[in-house]
């Protein structure tokens, strides 16, 4: 079985096993609030993992706020930023953004009565930054938040978020910056980032699916959207989830002894990409032209479906997808590929392609074999 999906869902990762089996072997099991030794000792481990997390993240401890992944993050920050917006005020984001974000943006949009804008998308899959440095000129003190992702689930392009967020410091505008898919595939330190806040989910990382954290500039600038017992600084109630919150030290370990690897595995990904180039030269290679992460390939051949392609390699073991995992299900051209322009006979025929640093680097060969054969078949069939 070849597994490509990593952008969806990475496998739990060999560390993140090996540390599970010992910990579940040696405890201690106990709510980490609790006042008893056991309680006490949970703690630790807890704490251990946020001072792990917060040095291999480029933050300090107290900058992190445990919760349940990316999703609950993002709408905590924005239900602090935009709870008491006034009227008219804009938020701004972009065409490529994940679905927990565009949904929050409408949102709040809608109770608050706020302005939504929309950075266009250029044709590579980065955001117009030219265009959204007039709007920040044009509209300044109005704007309630900038909200841009790090990078791209779909085409894996890169952002230029350093730049937003030097954009953002200059008018005092909070930059929200959705970087799920950044993390655990490229190098990452939350403070070079400049954002205020910035997001991170267990299992995009090979760590315990339902683990996540919120990175944020200044915490006191968070308003707590569960309430509970007073957990995380009283800004997220319910007892934490001490060992998924510790696999997240684990997975973040894990990628910093392997980034090393990063260089091969950008390297094998292109000449994966120039060989069905060279086989299907009316192929497109999504972002091809942008920066990109090291492990996503997202690559259509007009007029065949992408559902079929995947079919197609599904049946020989090889697990791809066609488009991001909450919107894989959908036969049309997804709204990342549209914001760029791409056209529905492309669209359509997308396949996303995703490893990580512990694949395999010979699962490109087999991949491609596979991904010829399923174009050759395909396309004979079209002719008819």
């Amino acid at each position: 079985m070849i597994y490509a999906d990593y952008n969806g869902s990475a496998p739990i990762c060999a560390d993140v096993k090996e540390y599970l089996i010992n910990r579940l072997e040696t405890g201690p099991f106990a709510n980490p609030n609790s006042i008893h030794q056991l309680g006490q000792k949970t703690l630790m481990g807890l704490e251990n993992a946020r001072a792990v997390s917060a040095k291999l993240l480029g933050c300090l401890p107290k900058n992190i706020i445990f919760n349940s992944g990316s999703t609950e993050g993002i709408s905590h920050v924005f239900y602090s930023i935009l709870t008491d917006a006034k009227e008219d005020q804009i938020i701004i984001t972009s065409g490529i953004e994940h679905s927990a974000v565009v949904k929050v943006c409408k949102h709040w949009a809608h109770k608050r009565n706020l302005q939504l804008m929309i950075i266009p998308t250029l044709e590579n899959g980065v955001i117009d930054l030219e265009t959204l440095k007039g709007w920040v000129k044009e509209y300044g003190s109005r704007i309630a938040t900038i909200t841009v992702m790090a990078a791209n689930n779909e085409t894996g392009a890169i952002q230029p978020f350093k730049e937003i967020s030097a954009l953002c410091a200059d008018d005092n505008i909070p930059f929200i910056c959705d970087t799920t898919q950044i993390i655990g595939k490229e190098p990452f330190s939350f403070k070079e980032s400049g954002a205020d806040f910035a997001f991170l989910s267990g299992h995009k990382l090979g760590a315990l699916t339902g683990s996540g954290l919120i990175m944020a500039k200044d915490v006191t600038k968070l308003k707590p959207l569960i309430i509970g017992g007073g957990q995380e600084k009283d800004l997220r109630g319910g007892t934490q989830n001490y060992l998924g919150n510790e696999t997240i030290a684990v997975g973040l370990t894990y990628f910093q002894k392997m980034s090393e690897k990063l260089h091969n595995l950008r390297e094998a990904r292109d000449k994966f990409e120039a060989r069905l180039l060279k086989s299907f030269p009316e192929a497109v290679v999504i972002s091809k032209d942008a920066p990109r992460v090291a492990s996503t390939t997202y690559i259509s051949l007009p007029g065949i479906h992408g559902q079929a392609v995947q079919i197609e390699l599904e049946s020989q073991g090889i697990f791809v997808t066609t488009s991001s995992a909450c919107s894989d299900n959908e036969p049309s051209t997804s709204k990342v590929l549209k914001s760029m322009g791409v056209t529905d006979d492309v669209g359509r025929g997308v396949v996303r392609i995703s490893l990580g640093l512990c694949s395999p680097l010979e699962w490109y060969e087999t991949i491609g074999d596979a991904m010829i054969a399923a174009y050759e078949k395909l396309s004979k069939i079209k002719s008819f």
